[in-house]
């Protein structure tokens, strides 16, 4: 093989597997991220390691996104140290965001800006496992597996904790609509 050919190999097998893992292990960094940009450059990262790394191939897929979040990890622990300052994403922030949607009429933007506030108190009741579980689930669509891997959970017990989430957020949600009728 070429050298030609094998820097051609290796960039195919790179940009596979970031196609593979990048949203995944974006999801797990934003978990724990202020900011989309600080998600977005924690992620960028992660890949550059992991394109330092010739042994990746060796492993199996489900190895190698272990092998990812475990760089992901160690990345926000090197940010976390470096800032000394806890990364939260503001439900504030994607209130805002969701309610600037000028195409909609006004009345039809107070009426939704006032569900998602509805639903933003109800979230507030929910563990913090609870609310990365939904995000992870609604927010980057990932599947059950794959949050499994990123919360060190088996798959069975995210699937009965997010059915659970559910309901217990359907429970909240409709309580608070029985008091806001009061």
């Amino acid at each position: 093989m070429s050298q030609q050919d094998e820097c051609t190999h290796v960039h195919s097998t790179m940009h596979a597997l970031y196609e593979r893992y990048a949203q995944a292990i974006f999801a797990y960094v934003r978990l724990h991220t202020s900011s989309w940009e600080d998600a977005e450059d924690l992620t960028i990262e992660v890949f550059l390691v992991a394109f330092e790394h010739d042994h990746l191939s060796w492993l199996t897929e489900k190895q190698q996104f272990i092998w990812l979040r475990q760089v992901a990890h160690n990345k926000l622990i090197d940010r976390y140290r470096r800032t000394r300052r806890t990364a939260l994403l503001p439900l504030e922030q994607v209130i805002e965001t969701l309610c600037q949607d000028e195409a909609q009429a006004p009345e039809q933007l107070l009426l939704r800006r006032e569900e998602v506030t509805h639903l933003y108190r109800a979230v507030e009741h929910l563990s913090v496992l609870q609310r990365q579980v939904l995000q992870l689930r609604f927010a980057d669509g990932l599947h059950f597996a794959e949050i499994a891997l990123l919360l060190n959970k088996k798959e069975e017990a995210v699937r009965k904790l997010y059915s659970r989430t559910l309901a217990r957020l359907r429970t909240i949600y409709h309580q608070q609509e029985g008091e806001k009728a009061l």
